[in-house]
């Protein structure tokens, strides 16, 4: 458990229910052609409901997870939930504002009907009688669940890993069911490299003799060494190659040096080693296989392979045309499992069907795992994705009181070259204040950009939308047109390639609005005459050595990139500070009068 979650108040204990589903007539259909006549699901709650049933997160946990999210069991004087960081009062998911229901899933080995579960036909377990299931299978029986609960509609839906596929297929079903969606660590398809981990696993609990094709639950051997093997193979997926090497690098056991002869030679005749990682790895198998059943691992794995969003609704676009909830996904940088660009695929078509998507790539060098393990980040952005009540007024009242007055000063001519109802892009956007202003006050809508995991908090936490993404690396993740406006504001000079950065906003927005400070200035002249130092003020507002201006340009050099790259300037609005620059101005001497440009450009056709 991480160290963070030990001195934080929990959910206390939580009993597992149980409940058989109210299904119709003939027993539930599977997608693939299997008929099951009875489904029994194991639930978890905690936190309290609200009287309008509106305040229900549902959790869908990973490949081998359980409805046991969060909290103690029954008896536990620790909790052991395996999200125990991030639910709980004051936490990712707040409990004191919402309550989550976690479920087991269909086919799994904890309490839910899966292979292990006695067949009605029989009074046998199913083993091999047990029918392929679907990642549609496993939301239709969580829908059906909440639904004999007495909810109709969620707050949110979340889950990483597999979950995040869940929490993907349900938001492509019943979206209109949602207010929000939150996936995390997960893709729309494994890729070919993580296909092929999963189906060597599955080989493994096969070629175990102790199979038997299944049927394995009325003998005392089951196939243990097949899942300790399976487990094993997926395990290493789950780290990253940083973290094994700085855990166990090439270190041996201690063992190793004071071993009897008679034992080296014999872990030596089994072809095994010394080496930590082995030892790791079959403390994880160990463990593994004294919780979980081999056959729903084959059941799970096989629908987790064959889940394919693009295959099944031809495209990623089709599939997420009716989506209206509002949807976060992360992705981790040391995931090689559900790898970053899977995660902006996903991005890249929400917002192609413009849609409300917010994205944050989080540091993470862990590998994928590091959703369960290293969340102090993942839980700052969630809990400004899912506020409270308490912060959510807060937030209320910073949009519509003194500090939207105040900004909207600085802001007032970037919001008049706005049109109503634009949806627009805002470069740079730090805390998310002008999208708040723009929605304000014409109406618009769209996304911030934003590197600083800080500002990208702030933006959630104020209800926008953004995408965690360095404006140096480029925009490829945005999509050609998807946008009305975009606007760069104060943060064009600060730009490695700007010049590329200027044709790739023309390619994402129809218009632009960039503001710079113009370094051609009087007052900038002055003190480079007369000082012989670089200038430094209101406008330019950092020493030399600390300066994020990295091009120093003006006016004149701006509009003749312009004419050179075929932009065309639809307005240009100069600011002066005092009044000499103001004076200047009136005169048309708009290069040497303004501190503070703003224009309007388009693609000139």
């Amino acid at each position: 458990m991480p160290k963070d979650t030990q001195t934080e108040p929990t959910v206390g204990t939580v009993a597992p229910k149980t409940i058989k589903l109210d299904l119709p007539p003939g027993g539930f259909r599977l997608e693939k052609g299997g008929v099951l006549p009875e489904i029994e699901v194991t639930y978890e709650r905690c936190g309290n409901i609200s009287p309008a049933n509106d305040n229900v997160v549902f959790i869908c946990h990973a490949l081998t997870g359980d409805a046991h999210v969060a909290g103690l069991r029954p008896g536990e004087i620790e909790p052991s939930g395996w999200w125990e960081g991030m639910i709980g009062p004051g936490r990712g998911i707040d409990t004191d504002r919402y309550q989550v229901v976690c479920a087991n899933i269909l086919g799994g080995c904890k309490g839910t009907t899966g292979p292990c579960s006695i067949n009605p036909a029989t009074g046998k377990p199913y083993g091999s009688a047990f029918p392929k299931v679907t990642v549609g299978d496993i939301i239709e029986v969580h829908r059906l669940l909440l639904r004999q609960i007495g909810v109709t509609r969620l707050a949110a839906v979340m889950g990483g890993s597999f979950g995040g596929m869940q929490v993907l297929e349900w938001l492509i079903r019943y979206s209109g069911e949602l207010d929000k969606a939150l996936v995390i660590a997960s893709a729309a398809s494994l890729n070919s490299q993580a296909l092929a981990f999963d189906i060597v696993g599955r080989h493994a609990i096969i070629g175990d003799p102790n199979w038997n094709a299944g049927d394995y639950y009325g003998s005392e051997n089951h196939p243990t060494r097949g899942l300790s093997s399976a487990r094993k193979l997926a395990h290493i997926t789950y780290l990253s190659q940083q973290l094994m090497e700085a855990k166990f690098g090439r270190e041996k056991r201690p063992e190793w040096l004071t071993a009897d002869p008679d034992f080296r030679n014999a872990i030596d005749r089994n072809f095994g080693t010394f080496f930590q990682v082995e030892s790791y790895l079959q403390y994880q198998a160990e463990k593994f296989i004294q919780r979980f059943d081999a056959n729903s691992y084959l059941h799970i794995t096989l629908a987790m392979d064959e889940y394919d969003i693009a295959e099944r609704y031809k495209t990623l676009d089709a599939a997420f045309a009716n989506v209206s909830s509002r949807v976060l996904i992360v992705s981790l940088s040391g995931d090689w499992l559900f790898m970053p660009e899977q995660s902006e695929d996903l991005v890249t078509a929400l917002l192609r069907q413009k849609k409300r998507v917010s994205y944050c790539h989080l540091d993470a060098a862990a590998g994928h795992d590091a959703f369960l393990t290293h969340i102090s980040d993942l839980k700052r952005v969630v809990a400004a994705f899912m506020p409270s009540d308490s912060k959510q007024q807060v937030d209320e009242t910073n949009e519509v009181g003194t500090f939207r007055r105040w900004q909207l000063r600085h802001y007032q001519k970037v919001v008049d070259l706005i049109p109503p109802n634009s949806r627009v892009l805002d470069l740079g956007c730090g805390n998310g204040s002008l999208l708040n202003i723009l929605k304000q006050l014409r109406g618009s809508s769209g996304n911030g950009v934003e590197i600083d995991i800080d500002q990208v908090i702030s933006t959630l936490d104020s209800g926008s939308d953004v995408l965690r993404e360095d404006i140096d690396d480029g925009l490829a993740m945005i999509p050609n047109n998807s946008f009305d406006v975009a606007i760069l504001s104060e943060t064009l000079q600060t730009i490695k390639r700007p010049r590329e950065l200027l044709q790739q906003i023309l390619r994402v927005a129809r218009e632009a609005v960039i503001t710079f400070p113009n370094f051609a200035c009087l007052e900038v002249r002055r003190q480079l005459l007369f000082q012989g130092r670089m200038p430094k003020g209101k406008q330019i507002p950092f020493e030399w050595y600390n300066t994020p201006n990295i091009h120093l340009f003006t006016l004149k050099d701006f509009l003749a990139l312009c004419r050179d790259d075929h932009i065309e300037v639809l307005d240009l609005i100069c600011q002066g500070r005092g009044f000499t620059e103001k004076a200047l101005l009136a005169l048309g001497l708009k290069n040497l009068g303004a501190s503070r440009v703003i224009v309007r450009i388009a693609k000139d056709v």
